[in-house]
């Protein structure tokens, strides 16, 4: 490997992990050494990064000596426990999961939005949840020219974003389904194959549940806008990849779908996505493997003074997760 950092992946026989190896095999980081993390059972078995076969290591608390930035994308729980360590021994984390999002110390950061919000890291910096990515690379540009006062959306979020037996659930349970066999479930708590479930983690006494709850408060934080109203409906569809979110937005200042247009084709990060006599416009299948989120079905908004309509999809292992996190590691170290 080429002179350049010590990077470190924690949880990098996930999902995001492999998200991330693609990303720094494809990009021009420099990367001296990369240590691949997971737990104990993963320990040993070989990942490949540049045509090199690298082991996978076990995560421990002494794991990150020598490192200059590692990324976690292992869970809430494995952050919590080795983070502090990682930060303790010199290193830099870029962090995928809600364990430190909400935490004044800790910058979230998406880097479109609030790149100068890295400046005042302590050692970790917070990758938003997937769903809040998606929705404010579309809605924070309208933002900028218009100022958003408030927001009701609905998510469809692909199953790939509960993880790989999520995906081997729909799967299966598709295969059942058309074969005329019971649907046996145990990622969600009903069928997802041929389904749609409007719930995406736990509820909470407010009725809204933990997801819906993250999209309000990690705006407010990313956004500098603590007087935003948001409520979502978050939903669970039977899809394997990309995210989708429906919004209506009502802004201070008026809008038109042409000035929303421009301002949006402009954006950084965004496919403009929106011809509707051609029946075009954001698809999870379309913008799977991209790097970019799209947005279409602009339209002014009936229900509300100053409203606007859009859609937004994006994958959310890209940009929603891994792309995101390699994003802030190069904004830290160059």
């Amino acid at each position: 490997m080429a002179n350049g950092f010590n990077l470190a992946i924690a949880g990098a026989t996930g999902a995001v992990g492999a998200e991330l190896i693609k990303l720094l095999e494809e990009g021009d980081l420099p990367v001296k050494s990369l240590k691949f993390l997971a737990s104990a059972k993963s320990a040993g078995k070989e990942l490949k990064f540049r045509g090199e076969s690298l082991a996978v290591e076990e995560l421990k608390q002494d794991s990150f000596s020598g490192v200059d930035l590692a990324f976690f994308s292992a869970g809430a729980g494995t952050s919590r426990e080795f983070v502090p360590a990682a930060v303790k021994q010199g290193a830099i984390v870029v962090d995928n999961s809600s364990a430190f999002r909400m935490d004044p110390d800790v910058p979230l950061v998406i880097p479109e939005i609030n790149p100068d919000d890295v400046r005042a890291h302590r050692g970790k910096i917070a990758v938003p949840n997937c769903t809040t990515i998606v929705a404010l690379m579309a809605l924070y540009p309208l933002h900028k020219a218009f100022k958003v006062n408030r927001v009701v959306a609905a998510s469809y979020q692909a199953v790939s974003g509960a993880g790989a037996k999520a995906i081997a659930e729909l799967k299966s349970q598709t295969e059942a389904y058309l074969t005329g066999q019971p649907l046996k479930q145990s990622v969600f708590p009903h069928p997802i194959a041929f389904n749609v479930l409007p719930q995406v983690d736990i509820f909470l006494e407010s009725g809204y549940t933990k997801e819906e709850e993250k999209f309000r408060n990690e705006s407010r934080k990313i956004m500098h806008h603590p007087t935003f109203r948001a409520s979502i409906t978050c939903v669970r569809v039977p899809v394997f990849r990309s995210h989708s979110v429906a919004l209506s937005a009502e802004f201070a200042r008026p809008v038109s779908v042409d000035q929303a247009r421009d301002v949006l084709a402009k954006a950084p990060g965004i496919d403009l996505v929106d011809d509707p006599g051609r029946s075009e416009y954001p698809m999870p299948l379309t913008c799977s493997g991209k790097k970019e989120c799209a947005v279409g079905r602009l339209r002014i908004d009936w229900a509300f003074e100053n409203g606007l309509a859009f859609w937004s999809c994006g994958d959310q292992l890209l940009k929603g997760a891994a792309l995101n996190a390699l994003q802030i590691a190069e904004l830290v170290l160059r």
